[in-house]
């Protein structure tokens, strides 16, 4: 998986994890396109144990792939329910306030 933590003193942290496969490809699902980037998903492996300390932690967090969700699921951070899908690839937000 591919992990990023976005930093800004104006607003809250946002982490960004996805599966590595997904990384600087499209996926679509009719209207819908999204580009997964490097640029937020960023180019550092990450280890599913340092995901899971990333989204224990996280204030807002974008998690892109079946395995990426599967941490945030097994978490209780949203359910399966809770995931878009795009495709076939489940996408998630998670916004704490």
């Amino acid at each position: 998986m591919f992990l990023k933590i976005h930093r800004s003193p104006q607003t809250r942290d946002i982490v960004a994890v996805c599966d590595g496969e997904l990384i600087n490809t499209i996926i679509s699902d009719g209207d819908v396109k999204v580009h997964i980037t490097e640029a937020f998903y960023g180019t550092r492996r990450a280890s599913a144990d340092e995901v899971r300390e990333a989204l224990k932690t996280a204030e807002n967090a974008n998690i892109m792939g079946e395995r990426a969700a599967a941490i945030a699921i097994e978490l209780g951070l949203v359910s399966r329910a809770g995931c878009i899908m795009i495709g076939s690839i489940p996408h998630a937000l998670i916004f704490r306030l």
